[in-house]
């Protein structure tokens, strides 16, 4: 009789059989792992082009799932060691050791303004933040102060893509798809934010 946890060894080492079969053979679209962080538990989702969504617990992790298997591909697995580099980069940013992140990212799932948006987003520094009007401004279309709004919150990388960077004009912390409470946590980790939630 065996105990509970060679059981669920012998289910470890299963997956990840199953998981680097899967890849060996092409028949793996999107791996996916699980991390946990300051703002919760995140989900990390790839591509072979890279880095294509990472989801908060909000969104519920299955329905994004879901609609990645709708939008993409519904060849998913959970592969954790596909999503090592990007679960280490964001460990090491959550510690206060990396300002930015160095992975190849996948923008299928961004129309081409939302795109043009989100790729400028890494360009706001850590510790710094840009109004939806000046980011408007920066992809060469200033009245378009609405759609960068909704770039940004349809953003489907945050943390990495940092659209926390992004505040209304007012100084407001405008809205966030992880909520305002991660929005503040991560302005106040880079400092953007005082202990109180004020500018920096």
């Amino acid at each position: 009789m065996t105990s509970i946890v060679e059981d669920a060894l012998r289910v470890t080492m299963l997956k990840a059989r199953l998981s680097m079969t899967a890849a060996d053979s092409g028949d793996l679209d999107i791996a996916y792992r699980v991390i946990d962080s300051p703002v919760g538990p995140l989900l990390l989702a790839a591509t072979e082009s890279g880095l294509v969504r990472i989801a908060f617990a909000c969104e519920g992790h299955d329905a994004v799932l879901e609609a990645l298997g709708r939008r993409i591909s519904p060849r998913i697995l959970n592969a954790p060691e596909r999503l090592d580099p990007a679960a280490e980069q964001l460990d090491a940013y959550f510690a206060g050791r990396r300002r930015s992140f160095d992975l190849p990212v996948d923008f299928s799932l961004s129309t081409e303004f939302r795109r043009r948006v989100q790729e400028q987003l890494p360009h706001i520094a850590y510790g710094r933040t840009a109004t939806y009007k000046e980011l408007a401004g920066l992809v060469g279309n200033p009245a378009a102060v609405r759609a960068v709004g909704t770039a940004c919150a349809t953003n489907p990388l945050p943390v990495v893509v940092p659209c926390h960077r992004v505040l209304r004009t007012d100084g407001g912390l405008g809205g966030y798809l992880g909520g305002l409470e991660a929005k503040t946590a991560l302005l106040t980790l880079e400092g953007a934010l005082d202990e109180e939630g004020r500018r920096a």
